[in-house]
């Protein structure tokens, strides 16, 4: 039996990729320019923005997770 945890990150990686896919479905030609835009991005500004990012979901799962 899988544990629970394990399923949720199963479940949060298949709605990555739904979003992700929806988007390049969506508006391929934007999708292009975005990732044109991150490779002329320099490598620090694209840390940060990864951090930033991180942060803000783990702080989002653990609002969400924690018991009312």
């Amino acid at each position: 039996m899988r544990s629970i945890a394990f399923a949720d990150f199963l479940i949060g990686l298949g709605i990555l990729f739904v979003l992700e896919g929806l988007m390049f479905a969506a508006s391929p030609n934007w999708m292009r320019k975005a990732m044109k835009s991150a490779i002329a991005t320099p490598d620090n500004v694209l840390r940060v923005v990864g951090i930033g990012s991180a942060v803000a979901g783990l702080v989002l799962i653990w609002v969400m997770r924690r018991p009312v």
